[in-house]
């Protein structure tokens, strides 16, 4: 983790460039340099890297000569999350606004600009590094690609933006033991969805594709907890796939839980946290269960103690009287 207010100011802007030159050496301009704020987290997942980083506006170029004398044999993937950019990349020139993800191949010159809002407004992204090697498919095909907006918005490319923020915001709970896993979904996502645009799924393994439906199907089921419908048919259908399918490749995935045990799971969670969250200590029980997909009160009651060993009223009681601080208790 970088953080520039942790250096003093006159360093700020020199110790971003040394940063930055670790994984792509370019030439760093820009009217902050003063001053320079920028953050930067990165998160090794394997062979895969992310980067989530903000800074002030900056200049970006990647000549030529830079490309001869570093490591070419990597791609770099970003997602734009606030602010504006622009990138001249091969034969592309294109502007991106939050939401786009675009693609770099470092074996290529480029030249990208963070948009300067006039008052030194932050320009915020999440980036991906990963060597050419793992995607498999032919660099002359990824070329097509190279330098333009890519949708996050939809399809496969939606289900990668919403894991890569999933990771970079989960990275303080997680172990030096899930990077491994965890950068293998984020490749099987990102080739997938690179496959689909160049409309070369073949080109993918079969296990990836695998990996990537489900995703695709977990990211389903966490927006429609809310849904008291949600079953296994009803699932196996929105993608459809059969129903032995649905519960074959859950098994595999899950090591063994069924779809139905992993819904229950996930919504009883989802209670676990609403009950301690002080915003709805106010929301009757039965509220919060039904707004899980829990509508039978006993129901919730029972799979909650099961779950937890405590009633949700319970729980929500020892919550409370713990977070209350000792002057403040009666």
């Amino acid at each position: 983790m970088f953080r520039s207010e942790d250096v003093p100011a006159q360093e700020r802007f020199d110790r971003w460039r040394t940063l930055l030159d670790q994984s792509r050496s370019s030439e760093v301009t820009s009217c902050y340099a003063a001053d320079f704020r920028a953050e930067c987290r990165r998160l090794e997942l394997g062979p895969t890297t992310v980067l989530a980083m903000s800074c002030a506006p900056a200049r970006y170029r990647r000549s030529t000569r830079m490309v001869q004398y570093s490591d070419a044999e990597q791609y770099h993937l970003s997602l734009l999350l606030d602010g504006e950019m622009r990138i001249d990349h091969a034969g592309q020139t294109q502007v991106f606004r939050p939401g786009d993800w675009h693609l770099v191949d470092n074996a290529r010159p480029y030249d990208l600009r963070l948009a300067d809002d006039g008052r030194g407004g932050v320009v915020r992204g999440v980036g991906l590094d990963l060597p050419k090697a793992l995607l498999p498919i032919p660099s002359h095909q990824v070329h097509r690609l190279l330098g333009r907006r890519l949708p996050g918005h939809e399809g496969t490319g939606a289900l990668l933006t919403e894991y890569v923020l999933g990771v970079e915001r989960q990275a303080g709970g997680l172990r030096p033991v899930d990077a491994p896993r965890l950068g293998t979904v984020v490749l099987d996502l990102l080739s997938t969805w690179i496959a689909q645009l160049l409309e070369t799924e073949a080109a993918v393994p079969p296990e990836a594709r695998h990996s990537a439906k489900m995703e695709s199907i977990m990211a389903f089921i966490r927006r429609n907890l809310h849904d008291p419908s949600l079953t296994p048919p009803a699932i196996a259908a929105a993608h459809h796939i059969s129903l032995s399918y649905l519960h074959r490749i859950f098994r595999q995935h899950t090591r063994g839980e069924s779809v139905a045990a992993w819904i229950r799971r996930q919504r009883l969670e989802g209670t676990l946290r609403d009950l301690a969250d002080p915003a709805l200590r106010d929301t009757p029980i039965h509220l919060i269960g039904t707004r899980w997909g829990l509508t039978r009160a006993s129901d919730f009651t029972r799979a909650f103690r099961t779950a937890y060993g405590l009633s949700p009223r319970a729980f929500r009681i020892q919550a409370f009287s713990t977070c209350r601080s000792p002057a403040t208790r009666p």
